[in-house]
């Protein structure tokens, strides 16, 4: 970001537990697909990111428009809804497996149901209505991380990469 006055010096650039922070306790994120075409396609979702992983997942219908796009093209993004401490993360998305991958679902079935719903009396049928549709886990190439406050825009955007 050299036009933006972005120092190549990597001091001063955020750490990526900086970003993991804001993965964690986001509620809201935006999720970007596009189809073989290239048709973008863009809504929020409810979803966990896992720091131990690295990686995000969320749950939708099996017949949304972002499940068939990531069938076509699994190159997406996921965005926190923050537009002031910004932390948008590239990857390749997958549907995942509940049963054939069990070990990997329930980490992200048990952080999604503490996360949404703090009454554990409805967890059991919570996780049957999450297991019931889409699961899909976006693993991260690069993220990208920029603190939109005049003081801090140009000398802390940063860059991760896988």
């Amino acid at each position: 970001m050299a036009d933006y006055g972005v120092p190549a010096d990597p001091a001063g650039a955020l750490p990526w537990s900086w970003a993991q922070e804001r993965l964690v306790r986001n509620k809201n994120y935006w999720v970007v697909t596009a189809s073989a075409s290239g048709r973008p396609h863009a809504l929020p979702v409810w979803g966990v990111w896992l720091p131990e992983t690295d990686r995000f997942w969320f749950s939708c219908s099996p017949n949304a428009r972002k499940v068939r796009n990531i069938a076509e093209n699994p190159r997406s993004v996921v965005t926190v809804d923050d537009t002031v401490e910004c932390v948008s993360v590239e990857g390749r998305a997958r549907i995942a497996d509940p049963a054939g991958e069990a070990d990997r679902v329930r980490p992200m079935i048990a952080a999604y149901l503490s996360k949404y719903w703090a009454d554990p009396g409805v967890h059991a049928q919570m996780e049957a209505f999450i297991r019931s549709h889409a699961i899909v886990e976006l693993t991260p190439d690069r993220a990208f991380g920029i603190i939109e406050r005049e003081q801090e825009f140009a000398q802390r955007a940063t860059r991760w990469r896988w």
